[in-house]
């Protein structure tokens, strides 16, 4: 097959467990895109983070961002989709959290937004730091996230609830389900993800592929979890990470390696390359 177009996942699938793009990775990618192949970025990060890591390693080209949210032809002001949470589901995902006790934070392009927080997640949040300030990121704690929604109507794409509490998390994903106009995922075992209905990165790949002209059979695509399920649904190739969830193993055509063992570098150099 003569593919046209790779749509990859960030974290556990292009980046090490140590949030790397590795040598051999960054080489696969370079010689797809030298084949005249779209290289795509396809993350539930925010945009900024997205494109950093896009203009990091000099692709050049297009990211899906916000488990679809948003499309970007590689700058935050050029967008060729985005697709919004509205002020009504925003509301009523902050009241159920607060309810439950979830801890959550959400994205608009480029800033993080999150509740003052207390000693359980400092230690989740305090990771974030260096990297959102790296990234130019900008950082909002706030005390009322009600009144800043009212008073700036931020544009808002994504929500993120973590609980450690395997449990109580799978209760709030279902007491979640009472919200209507919304599309439920996850991108890892402790958390949630909350999307406005109808977004996924398989729906931010079918519109970058409908702009690019690029039937979805000439497309590859690469994740390790359940929100990347959308994307395989929608790829010609869909590839697996070895260290991924069991659920996108299932929808996948192949497995490749793990991502500290340059799992996408394998699958590009196999299957795209036919190195």
């Amino acid at each position: 097959m003569n593919y046209k177009l790779i749509a990859i996942d960030m974290d556990g699938t292009l980046l090490n467990n140590e949030e790397k793009i590795s040598k051999r990775n960054k080489e696969a990618l370079h010689r797809a895109i030298e084949a005249g192949i779209h290289v795509v970025l396809s993350t539930g990060r925010l945009l900024r983070s997205a494109l950093y890591y896009s203009k990091s390693i000099d692709l050049g080209n297009p990211v899906v961002a916000c488990n679809g949210a948003v499309v970007s032809c590689g700058d935050e002001d050029k967008l060729l989709y985005e697709k919004t949470l509205r002020t009504e589901s925003v509301e009523k995902l902050i009241q159920l959290a607060e309810e439950n006790n979830i801890y959550y934070h959400f994205y608009d392009k480029n800033t993080f937004y999150s509740r003052k927080l207390d000693e359980k997640i400092t230690k989740h949040h305090e990771s974030y730091r260096d990297n959102l300030k790296k990234q130019q990121i900008n950082l909002k704690l706030l005390e009322d996230p009600l009144k800043i929604l009212r008073e700036e109507k931020p544009k808002i794409y994504k929500f993120v609830f973590i609980e450690d509490d395997k449990n109580k998390l799978l209760h709030f994903r279902e007491a979640l389900k009472s919200i209507e106009g919304i599309n439920i995922s996850s991108s890892w075992h402790n958390n949630v993800e909350v999307m406005n209905k109808g977004v996924s990165k398989g729906e931010g790949l079918k519109q970058l592929c409908k702009k690019l002209s690029i039937n979805r059979s000439q497309v590859v695509a690469i994740g390790d979890n359940e929100n990347d399920v959308s994307m395989f649904q929608v790829a010609g190739l869909a590839v697996a990470m070895e260290n991924g969830e069991d659920i996108v193993k299932e929808y996948s055509h192949v497995v490749t390696d793990t991502n500290d063992q340059d799992g996408v570098a394998k699958a590009i150099e196999k299957y795209v390359l036919n190195l």
